[in-house]
C-alpha cells in the first residue's frame, strides 16, 4: 500500500489562522496530504515569538506549523488583499481565526470568498461562535473552559492542558473532511462556524453528567468519581516524594493489585456490578489507606517497574522531560527529529494518527516567514509540504 495516495493529496489549504487551534488543525491537514499555505503578516504569526526558543524560532510555533509554506501578506494594503484573493480563488479550504468581524475588516470573509470560489470550504474558528451571548468575547482557552463548567471540577488556577484549543482544532479537521466529502458529491462549498466552546462543551458528557441529570429533574447523584473522589482512580505520593497515578477500576485488575499488596480482604468481586461502579461508601477510606500505604513504602520508579511487569495501570507521574525521553515514547516513535533551515536539528511531536496509514511518513519543518515567495501563483499545486 506504499503507493496509495494520502486522503488530502491535491487539496490546497489557505491558512489565515494564528496561535493554536487553527494552526494545529491545518498542520494535521498537511499531515493528511494537503498543501497548506500559511498566510501571515510580514511581521509573522505572533506565536513565532512564544518562548522557549531554539535559537531564534519558537519551539511552540515549529510544533504546530510543520509541513506548511508561508505567504507574507499585509492585508491592510490593496496589494496584500489582491494576493489573498488570488489564493482564495484557487484554494479548496480556507481556515481563519480572526474573531467575529475580523475577516470582514480584512476582506477575506465568507461572502467575499464564496464570490471568488463557490466550491470553497470556509472554516471560521472562534472562541464562542458567530452567534450567542458570548460571541463577542475573545477565544482564550481558560475562558472557554470556565464557561463550559468543566474548569470548576478541578481546583487549579489554570489547567495544564489547553483542552478547548485542541478540541476545536480536532473538530475543525473532522468538519473540513466532512465538508470536502459533501463537495465531492454536490460540488458546493460551505461555511463552517467552529466554536472552541461548542467543541469542548460537546466533550463534557462525563463532567456534565450530573448537571444533565438535574436538568432533567433528577438528583444527579451519585456522581461519577473521576476527579480524585474514587480511591482507585487518583494520584498518590511515593516514598521518594514523587507520585504515581492509580487507575484500578476493573474488578480483575483490582483483585490482582489486592493480591500483590497482601490485602485480599479488599476484593469486592461478590458485591455486584452496580455496587462496584457506585460510590465506595464506608470502604472508600479502607481502599485509600491501603493504596497510600503501599505507595509510601516504595519509590515511584520501583512501583512503575512492578506494575509494568504485571500489566497493571499504576503509572509513574512523569515530568515533561521524563515523558519526552521515556521508553514508551521512544518505542512508539512519537518524537521526531526535524531539520530546520535555520535552527538545524529540532524535534516535533508526531501526530496520533501516524500509525494509521493515512499520514505523511515525515513532517517537514515549519516555514520561515514568506518562504513561499512575495506573490502567490495559481499555476501549479506544488505539493511542497513534506
Amino acid at each position: 500500500m506504499a503507493d496509495r495516495k494520502l486522503p488530502l493529496d491535491g487539496i490546497r489549504i489557505a491558512d489565515f489562522s494564528r496561535l493554536l487551534p487553527g494552526p494545529w488543525c491545518t498542520q494535521m491537514l498537511a499531515d493528511l496530504g494537503a498543501e497548506v499555505i500559511k498566510v501571515e503578516h510580514p511581521d509573522g504569526d505572533p506565536s513565532r515569538h512564544n518562548p522557549p526558543l531554539y535559537s531564534a524560532e519558537s519551539v511552540y510555533f515549529c510544533s504546530v506549523n510543520g509541513g506548511k509554506t508561508s505567504l507574507a501578506l499585509d492585508l491592510s494594503t490593496p496589494e496584500g488583499r489582491s494576493a489573498a484573493h488570488a489564493l482564495i480563488a484557487d484554494a479548496d479550504v480556507l481556515v481563519e481565526s480572526y474573531g467575529r468581524g475580523g475577516a470582514e475588516k480584512l476582506d477575506v470573509h465568507w461572502d467575499r470568498a464564496r464570490a471568488l470560489n463557490p466550491r470553497l470550504v470556509y472554516c471560521s474558528i472562534t472562541g464562542f461562535g458567530q452567534t450567542g451571548t458570548l460571541a463577542p468575547i475573545a477565544g482564550h482557552d481558560l475562558a472557554i473552559q470556565a464557561a463550559t463548567g468543566l474548569l470548576s471540577l478541578a481546583d487549579t488556577p489554570a489547567p495544564a492542558f489547553q483542552a478547548a484549543d485542541y478540541a476545536a482544532a480536532t473538530m475543525a479537521v473532522i468538519a473540513i473532511m466532512g465538508a470536502l466529502r459533501n463537495r465531492d458529491r454536490d460540488g458546493q462549498g460551505t461555511y463552517l462556524d467552529l466554536a472552541m466552546f461548542d467543541a469542548l462543551f460537546g466533550m463534557g458528557n462525563i463532567g456534565l453528567a450530573s448537571a444533565l441529570g438535574r436538568h432533567a429533574g433528577g438528583s444527579g447523584t451519585p456522581s461519577m468519581e473521576v476527579w480524585g473522589g474514587n480511591p482507585r482512580y487518583r494520584t498518590y505520593p511515593t516514598r521518594d516524594g514523587k507520585k504515581v497515578a492509580v487507575c484500578l477500576l476493573e474488578t480483575k485488575i483490582w483483585r490482582k493489585f489486592c493480591e500483590l499488596i497482601g490485602r485480599p480482604d479488599l476484593d469486592f468481586a461478590d458485591e455486584g456490578h452496580k455496587a462496584r461502579l457506585s460510590s465506595h461508601g464506608e470502604r472508600a477510606e479502607l481502599f485509600r489507606e491501603a493504596i497510600a500505604s503501599y505507595c509510601l513504602a516504595h519509590d515511584r520508579d520501583e512501583i512503575g517497574s512492578v506494575m509494568t511487569k504485571l500489566a497493571l495501570p499504576v503509572i509513574p507521574v512523569l515530568t515533561p522531560d521524563e515523558a519526552v525521553a521515556s521508553d514508551h515514547v521512544r518505542s512508539r516513535g512519537l518524537v521526531e527529529a526535524v531539520e530546520h533551515p535555520t535552527e538545524g536539528h529540532t524535534f516535533t511531536l508526531r501526530s496520533g494518527l501516524m500509525n494509521s496509514g493515512v499520514m505523511r511518513p515525515r513532517r517537514a519543518a515549519a516555514p520561515l516567514i514568506g518562504n513561499a515567495g512575495k506573490a502567490f501563483s495559481s499555476s501549479a499545486r506544488t505539493g511542497t509540504t513534506g
